[in-house]
């Protein structure tokens, strides 16, 4: 049985090829316009989408915005962090 070999990252998360979630999470000084463009911009969704998105996050709490694996997500995660958005990988 072969063993495929596992390693964390800063984030805490495996390094292995499964599909994961970019989560967005609801904050109270973002405003939803912010929202929507650095959706539109950094994760390419259509205004619809991008406006869909927001708006379960503002009601729900959160809302997986993205899925990929690890090294996909990274620099959209970063992205987000450095717009000063929560969000995390799961």
């Amino acid at each position: 049985m072969v063993k495929e070999k596992e390693s964390t990252d800063v984030l805490g998360l495996t390094a292995v090829d499964e599909p994961l979630d970019l989560i967005l999470f609801n904050d109270d000084f973002n405003t939803f316009d912010f929202v929507i463009d650095t959706l539109v911009e950094i994760c390419g969704h259509s205004y619809e989408q991008a406006e869909t998105c927001t708006w379960i996050v503002h009601y729900k709490g959160r809302c997986a915005v993205k899925s990929g694996t690890i090294s996909e997500l990274k620099p959209i995660y970063q992205e987000f962090v450095n717009r000063n958005l929560t969000a995390s990988i799961e």
